[in-house]
């Protein structure tokens, strides 16, 4: 069980254990997020999820300022002490709009594409790496945002697969799920 696995590996981030959820968009790594932050609860543990749907600066967000801004607003505030503070993205109006707090959790489970890159390691307690099938993961998009958005998934999808290969994101996770929340070898 990963929420017992995630009690037992250090805190690396300050006072926080952090949980990178990692994968292509659309395999699952909401729900699994979800599902993990929900047996933590059970167990009268404060965590959080962070979504970096809330991050990214829309379709074209994987890279650039991302994980800078991470670093700076949330993660470096956490492994003092602090609460974080990030400024959440608005894809309607294409452009950041409002503040959001993060107060201090016993576990952060960060959710999203890019959310174990290198640059993670030194921090995160576990990495996990969920995956599907492309062509579920795209109707699983556009069920979501719309058969207008393919040509925005298309590319996301182009893009994060050469943040993956760039990353070596799954072979340097520590457990792997597929599509269903099922561990896989």
């Amino acid at each position: 069980m990963l929420a017992v696995r995630v009690l037992a590996g250090p805190r690396r981030l300050g006072p926080v254990r952090l949980v990178c959820v990692d994968g292509p968009a659309g395999s699952g790594k909401t729900t699994a997020a979800g599902r993990l932050a929900g047996c933590l609860h059970d167990r009268g543990v404060r965590a959080a999820v962070l979504h970096l749907d809330d991050l990214y600066a829309g379709w074209r967000g994987l890279e650039g300022s991302l994980w800078a801004r991470l670093s700076v607003q949330v993660l470096e505030q956490l492994r003092r002490g602090r609460p974080g503070r990030y400024e959440r993205f608005d894809w309607a109006s294409d452009r950041f709009d409002g503040w959001v707090d993060v107060p201090v959790p016993d576990v952060l489970v960060l959710e999203g594409c890019g959310s174990a890159p290198r640059a993670a390691d030194p921090h995160a307690t576990l990495r996990v790496w969920v995956e599907a099938p492309r062509d579920l993961r795209l109707r699983r998009g556009l069920e979501r945002d719309g058969e207008a958005a393919r040509a925005h998934w298309l590319a996301w999808m182009a893009d994060e697969q050469e943040h993956f290969a760039r990353e070596g994101t799954r072979g340097r996770a520590d457990v792997h799920l597929d599509a269903f929340g099922m561990m896989t070898p």
